[in-house]
């Protein structure tokens, strides 16, 4: 007899490009066919055919105190209650302003916006409307959302002018971004000396978290500051998955270098659609209506959206969730690396996001993740997920932990973890 996620699936196909709306969810990469929610609560969700799994996606990083999270539910509802959208400024904005402005070290003004990759789109227009310049330096691995500018790849070498990452992206405009190797100091510095007097800006994910989990070598955000500093170029920080969720402040807090611009979203949504940019009070003053750089928005501030997303952080802040986090990530941590001492694994951590990687040696950048045995990841992914365990359908995404996770939930998964690398 099919399931009933099979029979959404083939009604989806019918209806939806692939069937779904976003392309990882579609299990492409690990083979199969995806689960379709009914419910969620806490630390684990249920599929429409009864299943029950231990999840560690959490919304893709949103669900920071795990699923339906009662203060975040009740304050939606009452939010609710008096209007889901004005399109004229309401009193939750500027508190969520005040917030974000009060939580990260280098955001003097912030703007919110509907998604991640809006974010990031209105920095590199911000960047650029600001220094009067047309390039844009990124990194491999860091995803930024499905930007045009930041939708690209590197070209036949390390220092070559991007390609296309994606059909309908105009190779012109791919060409004024530049794709360099992540903790590559050098070919940064060799990038600027060639055309430093061109870049707009740097955009990277301090700690990348869309090709696995990686984490940057020590100095080497401290470099990518100095290098903009030299000449004139903007720093921008993608902090849509290390931002609230690493630390309150988010990644720079941690490792003290300040951006020129950041790009925040998921926890600070609560689970609705969200997004934010922030920084120097001089640059953002150059958006409209002040400044000449167009950005608008119907839907950013959606008083539920910033209720929602008050409501998360403040429960945050009252439970040191933060704190809580970290101890629940090395408990994991130290579970998993017992559990592949002897096996050709890598296990990587920040916080409370982690990554499995099928392949011995650490993982610094793409292509060292790139090395990692898919295969190997698949037959895992799937024999978790049998067991009641669901980690992203993919070798290249990061897990994600919550304070709904218990150190009884660790216990069983890194059992269920156990069995699946000895199958």
């Amino acid at each position: 007899m099919s399931s009933r996620s099979h029979k959404l699936f083939e009604a989806a196909k019918r209806r939806i490009p692939g069937g779904v709306n976003s392309p990882v969810r579609a299990f492409r990469s690990v083979g199969g066919e995806p689960f379709f929610v009914e419910s969620a609560n806490g630390a684990r969700i249920r599929n429409v055919d009864g299943k029950e799994y231990l999840d560690y996606v959490g919304t893709w990083g949103p669900a920071i105190l795990g699923h339906a999270p009662q203060p975040v539910i009740e304050a939606v509802r009452e939010a609710a209650g008096r209007g889901l959208s004005f399109g004229i400024p309401n009193p939750l904005e500027v508190e969520m302003a005040e917030t974000i402005c009060r939580l990260v070290p280098s955001v003097e003004k912030v703007r919110m916006v509907n998604s991640g990759t809006e974010a990031t789109m209105s920095c590199v227009r911000l960047a650029r409307g600001f220094t009067g310049r047309d390039r844009i330096v990124k990194f491999e691995g860091c995803y930024h959302g499905h930007v045009d500018s930041l939708l690209v790849k590197a070209g036949s070498g390390a220092l070559t002018h991007g390609q296309p990452d994606s059909a309908g992206v105009p190779g012109a405009l791919a060409e004024l971004t530049i794709t360099i190797p992540f903790n590559d100091l050098d070919a940064v510095r060799a990038v600027f000396a060639r055309e430093g007097r061109g870049i707009a800006a740097v955009i990277v994910e301090p700690v990348p978290a869309n090709a696995g989990l990686y984490l940057p070598e020590p100095g080497f955000h401290e470099g990518l500051r100095a290098v903009c500093d030299e000449y004139g170029a903007l720093l921008i920080f993608d902090e849509v998955m290390t931002g609230f969720r690493v630390a309150a402040g988010g990644y720079q807090e941690l490792c003290g270098v300040r951006p020129d611009l950041t790009a925040m979203g998921k926890v600070i949504g609560g689970g609705l659609p969200v997004g934010a940019f922030g920084g120097r009070a001089d640059i953002m003053d150059q958006l409209s209506p002040d400044g000449p750089v167009y950005q608008a928005g119907t839907l950013s501030g959606n008083p539920l959206a910033m209720a929602a997303g008050l409501a998360q952080l403040r429960e945050m802040e009252r439970r040191d969730g933060w704190r809580t986090l970290e101890n629940l990530g090395a408990a994991f941590e130290a579970a998993m690396r017992e559990i592949i001492t002897d096996l050709p694994l890598t296990f990587q951590r920040i916080g409370s996001m982690f990554c499995l990687y099928f392949t011995p040696e650490p993982v610094r950048n793409l292509a060292e993740a790139q090395r990692s045995d898919r295969e190997a990841f698949n037959r895992y992914f799937h024999a978790c997920l049998t067991d009641g365990v669901y980690f992203a359908p993919s070798q290249f995404e990061a897990g994600f932990l919550s304070l709904a996770h218990t150190a009884a939930d660790l216990e069983k998964t890194a059992e269920i973890a156990r069995k699946a690398l000895r199958v």
